[in-house]
């Protein structure tokens, strides 16, 4: 099973390990694309303002900048660890114990826009580059998804087991899902007290934060749709088959108003 997550805005900053070295990640398939898209970011990274303009940065986010440019001998953390926000926050990765680590190690990947799809226990370094982002300012240069799209859609071609997307759209580009069964895309959905069900929007990143803690915890060795479902349903989660004619599954969650904690205990059903 492989379970793929998006990344965040925010990154936490340091790191104990050693600068970023492609070779070391998962998926090497995309290193060639890795090194170029790295040394598109530190080159743009040289010129302070086309790089704000590029990355559509604010005043108080100059300092995205510097932390570009440094990117080839910034330290590094594990993938899991380094990004940050809501999602991240209810995956809560700091308090996962080594055998939860060694299953999301085999069984998680974030689809980054600077390096493609890394494994949660990847050493990467802090960075700023969204899904979105213009690595050049000129008319025609390609863009990210052109740059990785055909790249990551082999990597996950190459696998035939069961594969979970929890990304969003426009991450999902990046590395677009095989067709076929078994790899499936997760909408989150909202059900409210008279029993209407709609899209969730504020607490979307939280329930997927909180699913991908629950399968890493129990061991996320689903090898087909069926058993990922029959086990969904006992542990209390309602994870069902769009039934729309395609291959994505929903998880639809109670309507929760007040603090976003709360749907920590209302997730289960």
């Amino acid at each position: 099973m492989l379970i793929l997550l998006p990344p965040s805005e925010t990154k936490r900053d340091g790191g104990a390990g050693s600068p970023l070295a492609v070779e070391r990640l998962r998926f090497p398939s995309l290193n060639p694309v890795r090194r170029e898209v790295v040394d598109a970011v530190v080159e743009l990274a040289a010129d302070h303002d086309a790089a704000i303009r590029a990355l559509k940065l604010g005043p108080k986010q100059a300092g995205e900048v510097e932390r570009n440019r440094g990117i080839p001998s910034a330290p590094t953390m594990r993938a899991l660890e380094r990004y940050t926000g809501v999602l991240y926050d209810a995956l809560d990765a700091e308090s996962l114990s080594s055998a939860d680590w060694e299953v999301a190690a085999e069984t998680v990947a974030v689809q980054s826009a600077l390096l493609g799809l890394v494994g949660a226990d990847d050493p990467v370094p802090a960075y700023r580059l969204s899904f979105d982002s213009r690595l050049s300012l000129h008319r025609g240069a390609a863009s990210l998804k052109k740059r990785w799209s055909q790249a990551g859609a082999a990597a996950l071609a190459e696998r035939n087991d069961l594969l979970l997307d929890l990304r969003s759209e426009g991450y999902a580009a990046l590395a677009p899902l095989p067709e076929r069964d078994g790899a499936h895309y997760v909408r989150v959905l909202a059900r409210d007290e008279s029993g209407h069900v709609r899209a969730l929007n504020h607490f979307n990143k939280q329930a997927k934060g909180l699913l991908t803690r629950a399968l890493i915890e129990a061991g996320a060795g689903f090898e087909a749709t069926a058993s990922l479902l029959d086990w969904a349903d006992a542990e209390g989660y309602e994870l069902r088959p769009a039934g729309d004619g395609s291959r994505d599954l929903e998880l639809v969650v109670p309507e929760v108003r007040g603090a976003p904690g709360k749907l920590m205990a209302a997730l289960r059903v």
